[in-house]
């Protein structure tokens, strides 16, 4: 398999994403609904994966979105340091005080135990990305001047508002022109598309999105929804997946578009909301390479497992070129970061290559 990456002596990051960055409000062990307290933490489905890449995997990384200039979006820019992401491609938009001109996502979100699922509440409309338009940044000049081995973004972002989705489309159309590889993860949410045409805009969406994408990612629900790809044999709770069905689909949406070079899909069997069955597979040069099996996988915070996904694919990808070796990174790295609170990996390379390998859980001293 050949992605053309550039060298790395021509671009300044080895990845870029663009999308909405939130911050998250956590209300640990509690709900949101009778909560006193909460850990704030920043996320998003196209930032996350990223922060991942520089955090556990050591990647020169940046992110392209835009905070409302107030005391939250420099919280919010203080914890995207702490990550070790650059910042130096947020735009920052003036706000009248109160929200009327732009804003910052909030996004409240409980981890769930047992069989009380993981429940979230995001408060996001006007903020200050969604109000972005392809006028608002200039693509030639960080894809071009500045250089990007890889952007990723996702239909999270796209379905923010019509401006985002141009803005998305402008971003990745650039992105190709200059030569990097794009990644795009489909993370369909209904409560996200419903006011803007629902399922059916989705898909006329991200269908023109998918021509121009090197690397499609989703989850159990996401080919179906975003590009119309049905599963045969899951049950319709998605609570039992059918693994050849999944095999079959993944192979129809790499013969639908030819310019897809590796479509990957986690698998997640969802048992309890603290215990899942949790793997991947990946579609490449014709063949289907699947991770290994993580049965009974014990979860802390499942928030953030697919977009850790996504950045050991990623990782694996660049670094190794391979595959098998690729999903394996990311559905390990999955499997870790769900191990931990809040959106983002807490995982080093060392540990996802240890659980790669087959370690266990035994005390480390």
């Amino acid at each position: 398999m050949e992605l053309n990456l550039k060298p790395k002596a021509q671009c300044k990051f080895d990845a870029l994403s663009l999308g909405e960055v939130m911050l998250r409000l956590d209300p640990g062990e509690g709900r949101i609904r009778t909560a006193r307290n909460f850990r704030v933490w920043e996320g998003g489905g196209e930032y996350n994966v990223v922060r991942g890449l520089r955090r556990c995997f050591g990647m020169r990384a940046g992110v392209i979105t835009a905070l409302a200039e107030n005391e939250i979006g420099l919280l919010m820019e203080d914890l995207i340091l702490q990550g070790g992401v650059d910042t130096s491609l947020i735009q920052w938009r003036k706000t009248d005080g109160i929200g009327r001109d732009c804003r910052n996502g909030l996004n409240f979100t409980e981890r769930g135990f047992g069989i009380r699922g993981a429940v979230g509440c995001s408060d996001r409309a006007n903020t200050a990305i969604s109000k972005a338009t392809p006028k608002d940044f200039d693509f030639d000049y960080i894809f071009g001047e500045l250089g990007t081995r890889w952007l990723h973004t996702g239909g999270i972002y796209a379905a923010l508002s019509a401006q985002a989705s141009e803005t998305a489309l402008a971003a990745i159309k650039a992105a190709k022109k200059h030569g990097a590889v794009v990644s795009y993860d489909l993370n369909y949410r209904p409560s996200m598309w419903g006011a803007i045409g629902g399922q059916k805009k989705a898909q006329e969406i991200n269908r023109e999105i998918a021509q121009y994408v090197d690397v499609m990612i989703g989850n159990e629900e996401d080919f179906t929804a975003c590009l119309g790809f049905e599963i045969e044999g899951n049950s319709q709770d998605l609570q039992e997946l059918n693994l050849e069905g999944y095999q079959k689909m993944v192979s129809r949406a790499a013969e639908a578009y030819p310019n897809f070079k590796v479509v990957a899909t986690t698998l997640r069997e969802v048992k309890t909301a603290t215990v899942n069955d949790w793997s991947a597979i990946c579609w490449a040069d014709g063949k289907i390479y699947k991770s290994k099996d993580y049965k009974g996988l014990e979860i802390m915070d499942r928030v953030g497992g697919g977009d850790s996904f996504a950045s050991g694919l990623i990782y694996g990808l660049m670094d190794t070129g391979d595959p098998q070796i690729a999903v394996n990174y990311g559905a390990a790295h999955g499997a870790l970061a769900m191990t931990t609170p809040g959106d983002t990996t807490m995982a080093s390379q060392k540990e996802v290559e240890a659980v790669m390998g087959g370690a266990g859980a035994r005390v480390q001293r």
